[in-house]
């Protein structure tokens, strides 16, 4: 019995390489292969398409990011080795404008330490249109006794539905 076989194999070893792909129509494309799947499915990024004409010129098209479906593929070869990469410019974001925070949802659970902003003292009641707590929520520590869900969200639909 033969050993299995690594998922992937020699694909696999190609990633990042710049490949030229020919397809079934004639056409050529050279890009960087990003992935592929069992189908032969192939993403290929800065992706440059070549085709002859019929007066034996050869056209070049670029087209950027491209998803081939496997079905067309006729054949590969390897145009060039993955880019260098340096260790040092690996991790590092580029620089920009700003100041990173936090995209929070709503008001924060606790208050700000000091004075409230414009010197005014904290509203003891709700503001317009926020009168509390949607229909049917339940906080924490919510007595257990209370109808939840509220009337008419327990049972089965009306009859018609």
């Amino acid at each position: 019995m033969p050993p299995p076989k690594s998922k992937g194999g020699k694909m696999l070893g190609l990633i990042n390489w710049r490949l030229k792909v020919t397809i079934n129509d004639g056409r050529a494309l050279t890009g960087q292969m990003l992935a592929f799947d069992r189908h032969m499915n192939l993403v290929l990024a800065d992706c440059e398409e070549f085709r002859r004409t019929p007066a034996e010129q050869e056209m070049k098209r670029t087209l950027g990011l491209v998803i081939l479906r496997g079905e067309t593929v006729v054949s590969l070869s390897v145009e060039g080795p993955p880019p260098v990469v340096d260790e040092d410019k690996k991790n590092v974001l580029p620089v920009g404008p700003g100041r990173g925070m936090p995209a929070g949802r709503g008001m924060g659970m606790m208050p700000p330490m000091g004075v409230p902003p414009m010197g005014r003292p904290p509203m003891p009641f709700a503001p317009p249109g926020m009168p509390g707590p949607p229909p049917g929520f339940r906080p924490p520590g919510f007595p257990p006794g209370a109808p939840f869900p509220p009337p008419g969200f327990g049972g089965p639909p009306p009859p018609g539905y």
